[in-house]
């Protein structure tokens, strides 16, 4: 037998439209129910905005959901210092996947885009400030690895598998800036920065001397000591003959194109990513890992600092931090300063979520905030028109967040 309806369902539209709004309400009661459930806190506190430690992880791309209330859960005020360098209500977006070790990322104001570099795939990307387009920029880009862009607007690149620093040039042509060290090849120089005086100062650690990210040593090699490996394969016929000839270093090339070193490996081994001071009386120099050949313990995941002097001579080596957080090792690769003199380094946390992304530092080695990332980080630099934002090349991905302060330097 059908079910009867009241009488008032069939007394005009007005009752209709009760009978479906009531109808209406109690189904979806029924489906946000769950939802409201879910985004409530405990005891009934709001919930916290999604972050890359949550369960289900927070959603980076586009098509994420809304990350922030005010501030973004995922960039840390450790201290109150750290409260004016961070940008309320300014998200961590990805702006681009799709590498396989993003490194190098250098800012070039006149164009208004970001340069990094596809080590593995053997390339440079660019991301346009101004509708948010990746392209290819330059491939091959023989593995580069660190770049920047000097006083004079031109970009500097590290090469891995040629194992130099090159230049290029405003006219398109390219100029060697540093292959050999007192007549033996470089190792394969990682991280490059430009000072006021016209000088490049760069790491030369050993991290190039691997497939992934170059090409290995020719047999007898420290990278390839049984010759097993044939360096050649995938290479033009003229490259993969380099064998390892020097201890890792960090070295100054002046203008008339003079190289010197500045920093031996008794005191920084495995150099990585480096950067001066705002006044350029201080160089951060990161010491990392054991790298391919190295017969050294190797570096240890910290940072040291030295004072410049007038006369371009480093003293006062010290170590800045060993970078443990919380327990945690937050390796660091690569590092930027802001004009107040913080540092701002990339952090690797292996598979200690919650801890890769960014670590910075007061000038006096305090860690005052950190910006969590699912993935690790392995440069970063500031960019932007106000160059006030954080460009963090992180694994295969590209992110960036506006901050409350300024990069210190072009690049």
């Amino acid at each position: 037998m059908a079910e009867q309806l009241p009488n008032w369902a069939f007394d005009g539209s007005s009752a209709r439209r009760r009978l479906l709004r009531d109808m209406g309400i109690a189904v979806g009661a029924a489906i946000l129910a769950p939802q409201m459930a879910q985004a409530q806190g405990a005891a009934g506190k709001p919930a916290a905005p999604p972050s890359t430690i949550t369960q289900p992880p927070r959603d980076f791309s586009a098509n994420g959901a809304p990350t922030t209330y005010f501030t973004d859960p995922d960039v840390l005020t450790v201290e109150p210092a750290f409260d004016g360098l961070r940008q309320p209500n300014a998200p961590i977006q990805r702006l681009w996947t799709g590498a396989l070790w993003s490194e190098g990322p250098a800012w070039n104001s006149v164009g208004k885009f970001l340069v990094w570099s596809d080590i593995p795939n053997n390339r440079q990307l660019r991301y346009l400030e101004d509708d948010g387009h990746v392209s290819v920029f330059r491939t091959p880009s023989n593995n580069s690895n660190g770049n920047t862009f000097d006083y004079q607007g031109r970009q500097l690149s590290c090469e891995h598998l040629m194992r130099r620093v090159v230049r290029y040039e405003l006219d398109g042509s390219t100029t060697i800036i540093a292959a050999m060290y007192n007549g033996k090849r470089l190792n394969s120089p990682n991280d490059v920065v430009p000072h006021p005086d016209g000088s490049y100062w760069f790491t030369d650690p050993p991290y190039g001397a691997q497939f992934y990210e170059g090409t290995v040593d020719a047999a007898g090699g420290p990278a390839n000591k049984a010759g097993r490996l044939n360096s050649r394969l995938g290479q033009p016929p003229e490259l993969g003959s380099y064998k390892r000839e020097l201890p890792t270093a960090v070295y100054r090339v002046d203008k008339s194109g003079t190289l010197t070193q500045v920093v031996s490996e008794d005191q920084v081994p495995d150099p990585n990513g480096l950067c001066f001071s705002p006044d350029h009386k201080k160089l951060y120099v990161i010491s990392t890992g054991q790298g391919p050949g190295d017969t050294i313990a190797g570096g240890k995941g910290d940072m040291f600092v030295f004072d410049v002097g007038s006369d371009n001579k480093l003293s006062n080596g010290k170590r800045f931090s060993d970078f443990m957080v919380d327990g945690i090792k937050c390796g660091p690769d690569g590092v930027r300063a802001d004009v107040d003199g913080n540092l701002w380094c990339s952090s690797n946390a292996g598979r200690a979520v919650g801890y890769s992304g960014v670590t910075v530092w007061s000038p006096q080695g305090q860690l005052i905030g950190r910006i969590r990332l699912p993935e690790i980080c392995g440069n970063v630099c500031f960019g932007g028109p106000k160059r006030n934002r954080l460009f963090m090349a992180a694994s295969q991905s590209l992110y960036a967040v506006y901050t409350g302060t300024q990069g210190a330097a072009p690049g």
